[in-house]
């Protein structure tokens, strides 16, 4: 189960001035490429469930992670998600992205886990994705990730710190952005919901 703080930064300014305030902090940048797949009958969306290809695309050679998310909830700006993830060889995601059914076939015991568990028969379907750039800070004793993310719709920003004590860490957060004057609300959905319902959240 992963846990997370996940609170929303109404703009670019916003975004902006977080980034200048963390900036002694920044220990490094991700630029993520974020693809989705669902069974072609919709085997993991009927379930509350997706599996996700991600490459780092700045990091060399670039690095491909496959993620198999199920049971996403969010509850006062704290997600809980059932998660698993493993490495996959970024030439073999490369030709995952070109031709979907291809994840039915490789080594990966998250993608076996995705077509066992969940019954996917016919294959995958590819269901498009987004780009994201995750700057990450070691910050009062957490790890705090700030995302920009690129939609074909817009743009959404977002801090992120997954914790085993949400509630304290949300606190700490909240009071460093209302003591810099920051507005910020709390994260209703995940990014793949909101790519799915193709409109940035109110």
């Amino acid at each position: 189960m992963e846990v997370e703080v996940k609170l929303r930064l109404p703009d670019s300014a916003a975004h902006q001035k977080v980034l200048s305030l963390l900036s002694p902090f920044l220990t490094k940048t991700h630029h993520q490429r974020n693809t989705f797949f669902d069974g072609a009958n919709r085997e993991l969306s009927s379930r509350r469930a997706v599996l996700r290809l991600r490459f780092y695309e700045n990091s060399q050679p670039p690095k491909c992670f496959i993620c198999l998310k199920a049971k996403a909830v969010i509850v006062d700006g704290i997600s809980r998600v059932e998660e698993d993830e493993e490495e996959l060889d970024s030439e073999v995601g490369l030709q995952c992205l070109e031709d979907p059914t291809k994840l039915g076939d490789v080594n990966s015991r998250v993608a076996k886990r995705a077509k066992e568990e969940f019954g996917v028969r016919e294959g995958f379907v590819g269901l498009g994705g987004f780009r994201n750039v995750r700057n990450v800070f070691e910050w009062n004793g957490v790890e705090l990730e700030v995302d920009e993310t690129v939609y074909d719709f817009g743009t959404c920003y977002e801090i992120e710190c997954e914790s085993s004590e949400p509630e304290k860490v949300k606190e700490k957060i909240e009071e460093f952005l209302k003591e810099n004057g920051i507005e910020y609300s709390y994260s209703k959905v995940s990014k793949f919901a909101i790519f799915r319902s193709g409109k940035l959240p109110q």
